[in-house]
């Protein structure tokens, strides 16, 4: 317990020692450290979860050389208070997937010049709005990936492109893959058309996870109002052995922005194969979709049918965003329950922010009821 409390001591004091990364003349030192309280309270038989979690990352980026950079990263994720279950670790408690961890979160060397631009080693890829492929960010421990990626930029277009190798999970362990990955976009009009092929394979079961899909994401003026719109379509072809499953994904969102305030009605449907298999997102940041509270991380085999509203804007600097959900099966008439989501982030200055975050999701044909509660302390530099 003792070296927890330095540890936290060390965070908090190394986080108020500036705003910006120490330079040197071969480069930068930099540090992004986090203290975050959570909490799970489900109805079920479980002990309700409780943790308070030190997360610090420090990183050094070397000086561009005609094009060229290198950088490391190591990541230390130390809980204070760790009264709850990551990964089997206490069975007694609900969940809360932040276990202890020390890891290389990135070590990679980089090249950007004239558009053209390519990583190579660990690194994080997130790509479009993060649904397909992201970092799951929102956990302590991000996820990220041994891969070669290349990119290219010009006017309206944007390309990329990669191969990985292998996946590195919240929990420190890694999965050996074979994946391609491709996504292209164009600006038309006022928004952004992508069109992408992901093209996952597991070295070890030999289960393959294709989806093809486009993506446009846009706004434009109607006097003083914005009007933001955005839509996906995707299908996807699973594989393991002599099964095979297939499903749709369909997403559509429309809203406006009036005196700085963002209101939204949105639809996310996760098609079903009959049943048996949900539309599933192997590399996105799902915590981002579907609810706070987690409860459709993964797809159910039934599928999904996500409705919700939204409202963002900021009030004496601080960010609110709140969200709204109800969800159902794509397969059946099960009701899948509702969900509120209310979030508020205030940036003190340049190195500290602050936040608190709250799920309350109640269960319908299925589920529990849950309740989930963030509040943290940022600091970058």
């Amino acid at each position: 317990m003792q070296a927890k409390k330095t540890l936290l001591a060390i965070a908090l004091g190394t986080a108020t020692l500036g705003a910006s990364a120490y330079q040197t003349e071969y480069g930068n030192i930099y540090a992004d450290v986090k203290v975050r309280y959570e909490s799970n309270d489900s109805d079920n038989a479980l002990d309700t979860a409780t943790g308070l979690i030190t997360d610090a990352a420090i990183g050094f980026e070397s000086k561009d050389y005609e094009g060229f950079k290198a950088l490391v990263e190591y990541e230390i994720v130390e809980p204070i208070i760790d009264d709850y279950n990551a990964f089997g670790s206490n069975p007694e408690y609900n969940v809360i997937a932040d276990p202890e961890t020390r890891e290389w979160n990135r070590a990679q060397i980089s090249y950007s010049k004239d558009g053209v631009g390519a990583v190579v080693g660990r690194q994080r890829i997130i790509l479009d709005d993060s649904r397909f492929v992201g970092n799951v960010g929102w956990r302590a421990n991000e996820v990220t990936f041994d891969a070669v990626t290349a990119t290219y930029k010009k006017d309206g277009l944007s390309v990329f492109a990669g191969f990985i190798d292998q996946r590195n999970f919240l929990n420190g362990t890694d999965q050996d893959q074979s994946d391609l990955l491709l996504n292209v976009g164009y600006k038309i009009g006022t928004g952004k058309l992508s069109g992408f092929a992901y093209m996952l394979e597991n070295d070890d079961s030999e289960a393959t996870r294709d989806t093809y899909g486009v993506r446009y994401a846009g706004s434009s003026m109607a006097g003083d109002t914005k009007v933001i719109y955005s839509g996906s379509f995707a299908t996807q072809t699973f594989e393991s052995g002599s099964t095979e499953f297939d499903a749709t994904y369909l997403a559509l969102e429309a809203g406006a922005v009036v005196s700085g305030v963002t209101l939204a009605l949105g639809n996310e449907t996760l098609g079903s194969d009959d049943g048996n298999y949900g539309f599933t997102f192997d590399y996105g940041t799902n915590h981002k979709f579907n609810g706070w509270a987690d409860k459709f991380l993964g797809t159910p085999a039934v599928g999904l049918s996500d409705t919700y509203v939204k409202a963002a804007g900021k009030a004496g600097g601080v960010k609110l965003v709140g969200f709204y959900h109800t969800f159902s099966a794509v397969e059946g008439s099960d009701d899948l329950g509702s969900e509120l989501d209310l979030l508020a982030v205030k940036k003190l200055d340049d190195t500290f922010t602050v936040g608190a975050k709250a799920a309350f999701y109640t269960a319908g044909d299925t589920g529990v009821d849950t309740t989930k509660m963030w509040a943290w302390v940022q600091a970058k530099f």
